[in-house]
């Protein structure tokens, strides 16, 4: 199930793994692999994960499916002395299936490779929150692994569902959506540089070639986005020709929140949602929209918006 001791650093270079975490990795797969009620555990992480591989599961946009909730739960029982490690070498055993998916589908290895390495990313983002390698974000992740999820240029793009709340604005719209409709979730990964415009041009115009190409049978009618750099406050602090605030203009309104969420934009800005408000950094012009607004009482909401993705036609 898992790769030997010799193979397991090159799976982990692959995915990302941050170096120094690989030797963490190969140390604590005899303690693994020693355990015979871990690696059992392994085995039913393995078989909840890839489990209707493929499949959304009627999830909503937005949304999380039951397998990924219980996942969870059950990777939160791995032994102590693994750490926050186990995680990893779940995602690691069921590798094998998620790139046997990605090839049936006759996705290209460079989109496969791009999109699994997300998992050292996390790895990367869970030492810079935490203060220690390891690997909490099994909801996340499972898309990427289950083949809901890939990296296209500078944007993710989760296949999902159009949910009860959006399909009536989908469909005031002009649009041909219920409940149910398939659409694509853009997401928006840290470590990629900016989010220029010319980017996010050129990620759209792969995208709809490649679900147009790739997953023919769902004609995706929307895309959707449900971040905190929706929040169209940030256009009171940043240049209107910022990326953040051109990235809110490719967006209509889809709903709004009434609860506030004030530490998501912490999280992501500043690495730990804990921080003391009074000393939030100045350092970037998001920094200080961050941090000024809180400061000032104000609050920060996710924005959730949506605009037509018409497929590209495929030659031939």
């Amino acid at each position: 199930m898992l790769p030997d001791a010799d193979e397991l650093p090159e799976i982990l270079l692959d995915l990302a793994v941050p170096h120094e975490d690989i030797d963490v990795l190969v140390g604590l797969r005899r303690v693994l692999t020693g355990d015979g009620g871990a690696m059992r555990l392994l085995g039913e992480c393995v078989e909840e994960l890839v489990r209707d591989i493929g499949g959304t599961g009627g999830k909503e946009t937005g949304g999380k499916t039951d397998g990924q909730v219980r996942l969870g739960e059950r990777v939160a029982e791995a032994p102590r002395a693994l750490g926050d490690y186990f995680a990893v070498y779940v995602f690691v055993a069921a590798l094998p299936y998620t790139r046997a998916y990605h090839r049936e589908r006759g996705i290209p290895s460079d989109v496969t490779r791009r999109t699994l390495a997300d998992l050292g990313r996390n790895m990367a983002v869970h030492r810079r929150w935490h203060g220690e390698g390891g690997l909490r974000e099994t909801v996340w992740l499972a898309r990427h692994f289950r083949g809901e999820l890939f990296q296209l240029g500078r944007l993710q793009y989760e296949r999902t569902r159009v949910g009860r709340r959006t399909a009536p604005v989908l469909a005031a719209a002009g649009l041909d959506a219920a409940p149910g409709t398939p659409c694509l979730d853009l997401h928006i990964p840290g470590f990629r540089g900016p989010l220029s415009p010319a980017a996010c041009d050129h990620s759209l115009e792969m995208a709809r070639e490649f679900f147009a190409r790739h997953f023919p049978e769902e004609p995706y009618r929307a895309a959707m986005c449900h971040s905190w750099l929706l929040d169209p406050q940030l256009r009171k602090y940043l240049d209107p020709e910022s990326n953040i605030v051109r990235f809110q203009q490719r967006f209509r309104v889809a709903h709004e929140d009434t609860e506030p969420d004030d530490t998501v934009p912490v999280r992501f800005v500043f690495g730990n949602p804990g921080l003391p408000v009074e000393g939030l950094p100045r350092r970037t012009s998001v920094e200080r929209a961050v941090g000024d607004h809180l400061r000032a009482g104000g609050h920060w909401y996710i924005g959730h918006g949506w605009f037509p993705f018409p497929a590209s036609r495929l030659p031939g």
